[in-house]
């Protein structure tokens, strides 16, 4: 079997790979994008896998760009975090729709539901129906954060983070007030967690609140360097290939 991987995080994508290759030795996996843009291409000139894993939200769009532009015939294993609801509508599928971060049980599950469809052909209907399920969705974004403090507990809004940061492993939120607290989640949980219209990911180490944000300059190599209101020691750089998703994500 041929497999396709369409994941904008490194990280993911690579752990994706490891389980699969523990799963199913004799899966083939043909390439690995990380972007709408990549796959349109990839799709122009490749023969299509006999399956896809792919990520909802890339670094320059949502995945349903690449059906608008491309004739997907082959089924479809979505990754992302959407509400609970939502993820029991598409298990009643023979596709699969998983949340991260994904767990290798729960992979073998959905590459088991993988064999039991006939055909590429039987796969059309059930993207569409799939596509048309997550386009309705009003997914429900984190408001606040519970913090232990000390020996008790405080309550974090989302709208006074300024950005969030990871050193060593350990995600912090910095506020508009000066403080900082450490979080129990990586920085893909809280991507998904946080609304997209509100928080950028800029890098690997950072996500930036839009309200933030004090002055862009252009930096070496086509990236941009981002300067933020109360924080301006920050060294917060976006790659050439986030550039233009970053810019769209201002423009909005």
């Amino acid at each position: 079997m041929k497999l396709l991987i369409i994941e904008d995080e490194i990280h993911n994508a690579n752990r994706l790979q490891a389980m699969i290759k523990e799963l199913n030795p004799d899966i083939s996996i043909v390439g690995v994008l990380e972007s709408v843009a990549d796959s349109i291409e990839w799709f122009s000139v490749n023969q299509q896998p006999d399956l896809i894993l792919m990520d909802v939200r890339l670094a320059d769009g949502l995945c349903f760009e690449i059906f608008s532009a491309c004739n997907i015939t082959t089924p479809v294993i979505f990754t992302t975090a959407y509400d609970e609801y939502a993820i029991r509508a598409f298990k009643v599928n023979s596709i699969d729709y998983l949340l991260k971060p994904i767990h290798k049980q729960e992979l073998a599950g959905a590459l088991a539901k993988y064999k039991q469809l006939t055909g590429n052909q039987q796969a059309d209907p059930i993207i569409s129906d799939l596509i048309d399920i997550i386009k309705k969705q009003d997914p429900v974004y984190r408001s606040r954060f519970l913090i232990q403090v000390n020996d008790g507990y405080k309550t974090v809004v989302v709208k006074d983070i300024d950005y969030i940061y990871s050193e060593f492993k350990i995600t912090h939120l910095v506020l508009h007030q000066g403080q900082e607290h450490a979080v129990p989640y990586t920085m893909d949980e809280i991507e998904e967690q946080l609304d997209p219209a509100a928080f950028f990911r800029a890098n690997r180490q950072h996500i930036i609140s839009i309200n933030s944000i004090k002055d862009i300059h252009n930096f070496f190599n086509g990236k941009l360097k981002v300067i933020l209101h109360k924080y301006p020691e920050a060294e917060i750089f976006i790659s050439r290939e986030k550039a233009a998703a970053f810019k769209q994500w201002l423009d909005n």
